[in-house]
């Protein structure tokens, strides 16, 4: 039986989907990164689907694939009580756009994204640290992220490297 959702996004934007994936009625999409917006825009407007609310995005660290990074976009919608995931590839070094102009609450998603992983959100209202201090160096979530025993000090000083001690 056809997937009315994927049949749905498959009429309106043919070239953007690049896998499909469906396990436990759970529909997983990779989409092309530079179409998020619009897709994204077209699932909470469509009358159909409706999908009405961002539950959440997040990151994957893939290191040693290419690329590197997912971005995945957990949709529901509250009318038609139907979910899908969205997700899309992105490299080191490469930025997405925002979502923020279709969910508002995809502010603070993809801060944790960009302070976890390094994954920069491009038109982004607020970009910056939102669970990391500020001068935090690195990406903690990241797979490559030095591990240590050291109980890590935060400083709050700007353009400082945390200090370690033992």
């Amino acid at each position: 039986m056809k997937n009315p959702i994927l049949t749905r996004l498959k009429e309106k934007f043919p070239e953007s989907i690049l896998e499909v994936a469906e396990f436990r009625g759970e529909l997983t999409l990779v989409v092309k990164r530079e179409d998020i917006v619009p897709l994204c825009t077209f699932l909470r407007d469509d009358p159909e689907l409706s999908f009405n609310f961002l539950s959440d995005l997040c990151g994957v660290d893939r290191l040693g694939r290419k690329p590197r990074f997912d971005v995945v976009y957990h949709l529901y919608s509250l009318d038609k009580g139907h979910r899908v995931r969205l997700k899309i590839k992105v490299e080191e070094g490469e930025s997405v756009l925002t979502v923020t102009s279709v969910w508002s609450n995809a502010n603070w998603f993809e801060r944790e994204t960009f302070d976890m992983f390094g994954v920069k959100f491009d038109n982004h209202p607020d970009l910056r640290r939102i669970l990391m201090p500020e001068d935090w160096v690195g990406h903690p979530l990241r797979k490559d992220f030095p591990l240590t025993k050291e109980e890590v000090m935060f400083t709050h000083n700007k353009n400082r490297p945390p200090k370690i001690t033992e």
